[in-house]
Formats: structure tokens, sequence, C-alpha cells
């Protein structure tokens, strides 16, 4: 059986797809598992640059696979309780939280349907570039669940906490354009140019200095838990930790003799 989430890397570049296409990429307790298999096994590796991650087929994820959870209604409560407890704590919060913790820039690229868990997945990553089909939704009130995978961290981060609740409460649908005004994703682009944009991206990304890259993703993430001593201090730390580094030099060199510079992130 083919793997449900598959992680390949060429030139630098990871795309970690989500793959039941036939099923909208709805997250099985198979794919859970793939991916937390997945993004573990990025974490070890040093030839990779940039993350992208995407949806085989037309979308993106259209959120947990309500199959496999009417094959739980069988259990007690208490039964489900345990279980649902355990398929989030042991595969989809190791996904969530390894992606986060990547020093690499991480892009969603997003077609179709992204609901639940998906809009979840996606809200982790860095940036997100959909295209101007993409459909989204909390989705998870209209069975009766909250929410998982860091939507309740990441949304209200996002869009402030009145409208991250007027979301999940309501669980209405809104497309690209609503999800770029709230700055929910970076860019929208007509669906025909989403793998255009997307490599356009990938390739200004793989330019940059990706010390600086990694430096920025931590003291953002930091920053909403500490005061502004603390995260000068974080500040004054990666600046001194960045400017040690071949990049530095390089970008300092190249400004100066009017040039566009060629960091090689040593």
């Amino acid at each position: 059986m083919a793997n449900t989430a598959t992680l390949h890397v060429a030139d630098g570049v990871a795309t970690l797809t989500l793959n039941r296409p036939d099923a909208l990429n709805a997250l099985s307790l198979e794919m859970m598992e793939d991916l937390a298999v997945a993004t573990r096994s990025l974490k070890a590796r040093t030839d990779v640059e940039v993350v992208v991650v995407t949806g085989a087929g037309a979308h993106f994820m259209a959120g947990g696979d309500l199959n496999d959870f009417n094959r739980q209604l069988d259990q007690s409560p208490q039964a489900r309780l345990a279980t649902f407890k355990a398929m989030i704590s042991h595969h989809i919060n190791p996904t969530v939280e390894t992606l986060q913790s990547l020093h690499q820039p991480v892009i969603a690229k997003v077609r179709g349907a992204c609901a639940g868990f998906g809009l979840s997945l996606m809200l982790g990553c860095d940036l997100a570039v959909a295209a101007d089909d993409a459909v989204f939704t909390t989705a998870y009130a209209a069975i009766g669940l909250s929410a998982d995978g860091g939507m309740s961290y990441f949304l209200p981060r996002a869009v402030g906490r009145r409208k991250a609740l007027e979301l999940l409460m309501l669980a209405d649908r809104f497309k690209a354009d609503d999800a770029l005004r709230m700055s929910l994703v970076s860019q929208v682009v007509p669906a025909a140019e989403l793998d255009a944009a997307v490599d356009t991206l990938v390739a200004r990304l793989k330019r940059g200095p990706r010390h600086a890259y990694g430096e920025f993703k931590r003291l953002v993430a930091d920053s909403f838990d500490n005061q502004l001593e603390a995260q000068l201090q974080s500040e004054a730390e990666a600046f001194s930790r960045c400017s040690a580094t071949g990049d530095f030099a390089e970008g300092v060199t190249a400004f100066l003799a009017k040039r566009k510079p060629s960091f090689s992130g040593k």
C-alpha cells in the first residue's frame, strides 16, 4: 500500500505530500502515522533548504476522515476519549511540533479544500500560497468537535480572539481572497499558476540567508510569550550569532559592491 504522506527531497527542497487524492486527502489514522514519520525524518536531514507541504490531486486536505471517525462510534464514550487522545498525542502533535521546530522555511501550497486539520497544518507552516479556487473552513464545530493540530494556537494569533472564535464556532466556509484578507495565507494566485508561484518563492528562499531564517522563526515564535526585555535579549543573541556567519560577511560585502549577495548558509 502506498504511503498516505510522502516525502521527496531534490535539489535542497523537501516536498511533503498528503497522498489520499481519491479521499480529498482526508486525514486517516494511517495518514496521521505517515505524517509523523515523514516530518520526523525531515528533522534529521542536512540537505534540505526549504520545505513545501502540499496535497496530491485537486485538494490540500478536507479535514479528518469521517469514515474513520464513524468506526469509533461502536466504542464506549470512555474508550473513544482514550482512542482520540492517543491519536492526537502520538501522531498529530509531534507532526505540528516538528514542522514548527524546523529552521528551514516551510511553505504550504494550497488548492481546493483546506478544512479541519488541513487548515491547522497550513497555519502551522511559515508561509502559505493559495490557489484562487481554494476553500477554507475550520470544520470542527460541524461535527461537534473542538480544534486540534494547533488551530486554537495559530488562528487567534493570525486573526485575533474574536474572529478566531467566530471562525471556530460558526465553521463557515470562506474563499481564498478572504483568507488573504485575514492574513491566513501569504499570497493568492490563479489555480493554473500555483505551481509556478511556489517554485518562484522556493527559489527566492533558497537564495536567502538560511541562518537568519532560522533565527526569524525562533524569535517570532518566542515573542508571544516573552516580555520586551527578554525579547530584546533574544534578538541580541540571534543577531550576534548571525554576525558570526559567512552569510553576514557576504551580505555586507555584496551590498557595498552593489551586487546581489550569494549566500551559502555557512
